[in-house]
């Protein structure tokens, strides 16, 4: 029996150490080994860190990968993976998000574009610098320094590399980008328009129609100038718009209302531009995203703006907003003129650009006591015209001095010395005052009344 026992925990004890031994060899083929450490490993040590820092990018581990990167850079600065490394970076940052993320996303693709400016990456790094800006877009009627600066990217990439494969992309983000500076623009403009402030919406929907004419509404903004025009009894520029809709935009909604307009002023009517046609009717067969009831109520929770309606063919503006005329005080007369993009083609459009630091113009002069009125007062928006600018003695010259009323109801002649003379209708005498010439009313309105509305 007791023999029995002493073989029963022989075998028991013999099947325990196997079993142990067993377990340790499963575990010890399961377990990874690190053979980056070995005398037999000839990976180059930067490719090592610049393949553990995309690994740690790529799982979401930003900063890490960033560190490693920045290891690589400044260990060995003769890195073949150096250009790569800084790419990486840049990467990380714009794929990390947020406003302070974004901003170092910039400054390294710019880097990039410095440093490397041969390689083919750098068309990638300067799509990228636009594309940050692209996401960063609010609406329009918000602050559009983002937009600028994505329009004014996106120029420099299709101007630095027109024939890469990602020329097409960058060509329909910058439509997208300049329907939403020409949609602020064009609320703006509609804004005065409403309130028959003519000039102030002149002053914006002008250069809209000049620089964006692939904008969805820009057949709006031309119908808006022309009515303006037409208001203000300019016929003759309010038909140059009406006839830039038929040319320019045949397939518009306003076509026939302008051809109507057209032979009311007793103007031409123009055949439509071919290429015109073309274009409207790539955009009308053009697919796009359908607008529905719950669309449009998100697009209220949404912080981007709403591009479904932007162009998706024609060449977008290319020139940079600063070679554009400035627009901030408008000016009237026959003698200024906007030059033909105010108008249609060719046209003479008399609403002038006056840029900031020009001279003011040279306010008109009236001749008192002449037999024809020669004053050139710029009626107000209402219609009315306004007080003569200065006055002039009666011999035609024109002396730049007011008269003086005097106080006890006698008859005011103007002097040529600056001074006004009193004559009293009860004695022949005379007196000589010496009070300092008034400013002339039209002079304290300055600029507001010099558009002829």
């Amino acid at each position: 029996m007791r023999r029995f026992a002493l073989l029963l925990i022989c075998a028991l004890t013999l099947v325990g150490v196997t079993a142990s031994q067993c377990t340790a060899q499963i575990l010890h083929k399961k377990k990874k080994v690190d053979k980056s450490t070995e005398t037999t490993n000839t990976v180059e040590p930067d490719k090592q860190l610049y393949d553990k820092a995309i690994d740690d990018i790529k799982h979401g581990k930003h900063e890490i990968g960033r560190l490693s990167l920045q290891t690589l850079i400044n260990t060995y600065p003769d890195s073949e993976y150096l250009a790569k490394a800084k790419l990486a970076i840049a990467d990380s940052y714009y794929k990390e998000g947020g406003t302070s993320n974004i901003t170092q996303a910039v400054n390294g693709y710019k880097d990039f574009i410095v440093f490397f400016p041969f390689l083919p990456e750098a068309a990638y790094a300067q799509a990228q610098v636009a594309m940050c800006h692209f996401n960063e877009m609010p609406k329009p009627d918000r602050d559009n320094a983002h937009a600028k600066a994505a329009e004014e990217e996106f120029q420099t990439f299709l101007t630095k590399y027109p024939k890469d494969p990602l020329a097409p992309e960058a060509q329909q983000h910058l439509r997208e980008v300049q329907e939403v500076l020409a949609e602020g623009q064009f609320r703006i403009g509609y804004y005065y328009y409403v309130k028959q402030d003519k000039r102030a919406a002149a002053g914006r929907l002008i250069p809209l129609t000049k620089r964006y004419p692939l904008y969805s509404k820009t057949d709006t903004a031309l119908w808006m100038l022309a009515d303006v025009f037409e208001k203000s009894e300019r016929k003759d520029i309010a038909g140059n718009y009406y006839a830039q809709i038929v040319k320019n935009y045949p397939l518009s909604k306003y076509v026939a209302g302008s051809k109507d307009r057209l032979k009311a002023l007793g103007m031409p009517i123009p055949q439509p531009d071919p290429k015109a046609v073309e274009w409207m009717t790539a955009e009308q067969n053009a697919p796009r995203p359908k607008e529905t009831v719950v669309h449009k109520s998100l697009g209220i929770l949404h912080p981007g703006p709403d591009t479904h309606t932007a162009a998706r063919s024609g060449v977008p503006q290319m020139e940079a907003e600063s070679d554009q005329p400035g627009t901030d005080t408008l000016t009237g007369g026959k003698g200024s003129s906007m030059g033909s993009g105010g108008g249609a083609p060719g046209s003479n459009a008399v609403i002038g650009v006056v840029k900031p630091g020009d001279p003011e113009p040279a306010q008109p002069t009236n001749t008192s006591g002449a037999s024809e009125d020669t004053s050139a007062a710029a009626p107000a928006s209402d219609g009315s015209a306004t007080e003569p600018a200065a006055s002039s003695s009666a011999d035609g010259t024109a002396n730049g001095t007011t008269t003086a009323p005097a106080t006890d109801g006698a008859a005011s002649t103007p002097a040529t010395d600056g001074t006004s003379t009193s004559t009293d209708a009860a004695n022949s005498g005379t007196s000589t005052t010496t009070d300092p010439p008034k400013e002339s009313s039209s002079k304290k309105k300055g600029l507001k009344k010099l558009i002829p509305w």
